[in-house]
């Protein structure tokens, strides 16, 4: 009986030991430190430098060197664009990217993220190469990570440190189109292309003729989103068009999207994207 009354002791000792050691486990346990979804957001985040160019409203300067033109103002540009560096402009083949941007470093940065699609480069030289990643943001893109009513304070920065990442284009209600050059004619082709979704960036593209099941010619990029063909003969239309994303490499046919009779100055719409 001794025996069996002090191993019970025992047992209960240890039952007490146990409970007060999770117990104070409990206590000095921090979930925070285990939010596996912030780690992971954070983690996409990149850091980078931004300035501003254009009219503290307006979007850079409405057209840039990728060729959109006015479309920058307009939805679902609206203004919020970015004139990429360097890395990030890769000699035209960056027009179409998308990218969120956020500020926290100045007072009146909201920390909210805003996106904007590269539509001008920053030339070589001041901000633009003093860091690996710049972004020369638009005034209304700047503003836009600003609080409530103090996107004027955060343009008179002039220069912030921001964070960006990469994120897919999608262009609601839009499809990949098509926009003849003026100069075009029926020996020479060149088209500006718009509304990439997905990567946004095209890598390369060819071209198919009416009746030629096989034959793909490849296009030379003219241009920012511009990118041309010299036939050295009659063009035979409709023509197809292949295009290759230049990050993912999917690749999408847009089959006669340019039309027989087609003309200098028009936009042709595909009925596929990325």
């Amino acid at each position: 009986m001794a025996i069996l009354l002090q191993n019970s002791i025992s047992f209960t000792i240890k039952i007490v030991s146990f409970l007060l050691l999770l117990n104070s486990f409990c206590y000095s346990f921090k979930p925070k430190f285990f939010n596996v979804s912030n780690l992971q957001s954070d983690s996409d985040w990149a850091s980078g430098g931004a300035t501003w160019y254009g009219s503290p409203t307006g979007a850079g300067s409405d057209g840039g060197a990728c060729g959109y033109q006015n479309a920058v103002d307009e939805p679902p540009f609206s203004s919020k664009i970015a004139a990429g560096g360097p890395s990030l402009f890769k000699s035209g083949k960056g027009c179409g990217a998308c990218y969120q941007v956020k500020c926290t470093s100045n007072s009146a940065c909201s920390g909210n993220p805003v996106k904007v699609v590269i539509t001008d480069e920053c030339p070589a030289g001041g901000p633009c190469t003093a860091e690996s990643v710049h972004f020369d943001l638009s005034g209304t893109a700047f503003g836009a990570m600003a609080v409530s009513d103090k996107a004027d304070q955060l343009r008179d920065a002039g220069v912030l440190r921001i964070q960006y990442k990469r994120v897919e284009c999608n262009y609601p209600g839009r499809s990949l189109s098509f926009h003849v050059d003026v100069g075009s004619n029926p020996y020479y082709f060149a088209t500006l292309v718009e509304y990439e979704d997905g990567d946004g960036e095209v890598g390369s593209i060819q071209l198919k003729q009416a009746l030629d099941s096989s034959s793909w010619v490849p296009l030379q990029q003219s241009w920012g989103a511009v990118w041309r063909l010299n036939s050295g003969s009659v063009l035979r239309a409709p023509l197809s068009l292949k295009l290759t994303s230049l990050e993912s490499g999917e690749t999408i046919i847009a089959s006669n999207v340019i039309p027989a009779g087609w003309q200098p100055g028009k936009t042709y719409r595909s009925i596929v994207n990325f």
